[in-house]
């Protein structure tokens, strides 16, 4: 609860999708962890950058996350202009994303991520991605396929001892729900690796000790199973401490 009993407003990035016609949308199941651990009303962020006033909006939020979604961050962003463009990109999602966040963490306010959002935190802290489609560790199924039996795909991550999400789940070892074709490749200056995959290494979580904000990301879906798993509920409570009391994770 911020000052004066106001609930915390957390801005919930969309993305653009086509139901019949283009449409904004994020998955309900980003928004029960957040007034369930965090306390907070939600607004949702467009992926429209003719629609969204970075600075109007940074102004209004107290806090943002960057969720997961089907489009990968274009490679242009990580300076890879040989790389291919992925299958699925969303180019208003890239910036209406990275510009929000940037100016929520210069204001000192927390942006967590996950999936999708780690990948763009990775970015915006100047590191860069890979494709791991080839990996059926961390991606299996098709999106069409039931959302049950995709996210049912889990595999085991590694904490970091000493870490912020192995101090709010009290474990050093989880079993996540993994569901993503882009990884971390080189990791961004100043981000510090919270979880690596047991499988691989890759980078499964990050956080940013040094940057003046609450900053924290998975590669996970950690409100896919918030209700049996430490961790996820872990990274949603880390959330609401950092909305009620804006501290810098050390």
């Amino acid at each position: 609860m911020r000052e004066g009993g106001r609930r915390p407003i957390v801005g919930i990035m969309c993305g653009n999708e086509v139901a019949n016609r283009p449409v904004q949308a994020v998955a309900t199941r980003f928004l029960d962890p957040l007034k369930r651990f965090c306390d907070a009303s939600v607004l949702l962020v467009p992926a429209a950058t003719d629609a969204v006033d970075i600075a109007a909006t940074a102004a209004v939020l107290d806090g943002l996350l960057l969720t997961g979604g089907r489009s990968h961050v274009s490679p242009r962003h990580y300076g890879d202009h040989a790389a291919p463009e992925p299958e699925t990109v969303d180019p208003e999602r890239d910036a209406v994303a990275l510009a929000l966040a940037e100016r929520m963490i210069a204001g000192g306010k927390p942006v967590f991520g996950i999936c999708r959002g780690l990948q763009e935190i990775n970015v915006l802290f100047g590191g860069s991605l890979s494709t791991i489609a080839a990996a059926p560790r961390h991606h299996r199924g098709s999106w069409d396929d039931d959302y049950d039996a995709l996210f049912r795909h889990r595999h085991l991550v590694e904490l970091t001892a000493g870490g912020v999400l192995a101090a709010a789940s009290g474990r050093r070892r989880l079993r996540v729900s993994s569901v993503h074709q882009q990884g971390i490749a080189r990791l961004g200056g100043g981000l510090r690796v919270e979880a690596l995959s047991a499988a691989d290494g890759l980078v499964e979580a990050v956080r940013a000790p040094a940057c003046g904000a609450n900053v924290l990301a998975v590669q996970w879906h950690p409100e896919w199973d918030v209700d049996r798993c430490a961790g996820s509920r872990g990274f949603f409570t880390a959330f609401g401490a950092a909305l009620s009391h804006q501290t810098t994770v050390q």
